[in-house]
């Protein structure tokens, strides 16, 4: 699932990798991939994407959420969450689209 090619609004200005952690909060314009670990809060109108290898915990308010990764706390999408094969996510949603493909887990409440 290349989640960059499909509607992305811009170029990827920010990128989190593995083997780092990173706690507070985070604010980005555009796309911003996760592959390490972030703590904290996420704030932005533009795409989060948590790869396979990603973790966060806390709460994620975003334009878009595109997760391979682990994902615990709370989601607030304004266009659309999308928890890809292997994204293993505890926690509530609120978005007006949410979509769980095969071989992805979700526990928690969703709201739209």
């Amino acid at each position: 699932m290349s989640f960059l090619g499909r509607g992305s609004h811009g170029e990827l200005n920010g990128f989190l990798d593995a083997g780092s952690h990173m706690q507070g909060e985070l604010h980005f314009e555009q796309t911003f991939r996760i592959e390490g670990k972030l703590t904290g809060q996420v704030i932005s109108e533009g795409d989060l994407v948590v790869g396979e290898k990603g973790e966060v915990e806390g709460e994620i308010k975003v334009g878009r959420a595109m997760i391979t990764g682990t994902v615990r706390g709370l989601i607030r999408a304004s266009r659309r969450v999308e928890i890809g094969p292997g994204g293993r996510v505890t926690a509530d949603i609120e978005t007006p689209s949410l979509v769980v493909d095969d071989g992805a887990i979700f526990e928690g409440n969703c709201r739209m």
